[in-house]
């Protein structure tokens, strides 16, 4: 069992993961704190348009790896979900099947690894487009981790 239930990340889209006991998968709930639109984008996951205070839930399988969520800016996609992004572009479709161009803040996660723990950070490598929190909401862990003092991208849940 995963010691850690559930990952918040707050900055311009809210994630929240949760990991149902039953099934043992994990829930990411993404949502946009921002003022503007952003694209999310998740691998595994695929993308999705949030306006300001708009969520979306992704499940993720345990046991995944080299996972990452991020937030897409100044996109436009036609009707079949091609376009671009001038931020975290991920080869110009919505539903991302890889990983996104830089700039791009990233939140890394890895479920049910060694010991069967969950291992989550946020990451500039990719460089910088939004702020982000990630942090724990279930298990006993209540502390995150944000990239900036003012997130507008929140993601939480857990295993």
């Amino acid at each position: 069992m995963s010691l850690l239930k559930n990952f918040s990340v707050f900055s311009i889209i809210c994630i929240t993961l949760c990991f149902p006991t039953s099934t043992n998968a994990a829930r990411f709930d993404i949502r946009n704190n921002c003022a503007f639109p952003v694209w999310a984008a998740a691998s595994p996951g695929g993308g999705k348009q949030l306006n300001n205070g708009e969520s979306w839930p992704i499940d993720v399988s345990p046991g995944t790896t080299g996972a990452r969520i991020w937030a897409r800016t100044g996109c436009s996609f036609d009707g079949a979900g091609r376009g671009s992004c001038q931020t975290g572009d991920c080869g110009g479709v919505l539903q991302c099947q890889g990983y996104g161009q830089p700039p791009n803040t990233l939140a890394e996660y890895a479920l049910n690894q060694y010991n069967n723990l969950d291992f989550f950070d946020i990451s500039l490598v990719d460089g910088f487009n939004v702020p982000m929190d990630f942090s724990p909401t279930d298990n006993g862990c209540t502390r995150g981790i944000q990239s900036v003092a003012e997130p507008g991208f929140h993601i939480r849940g857990g295993p």
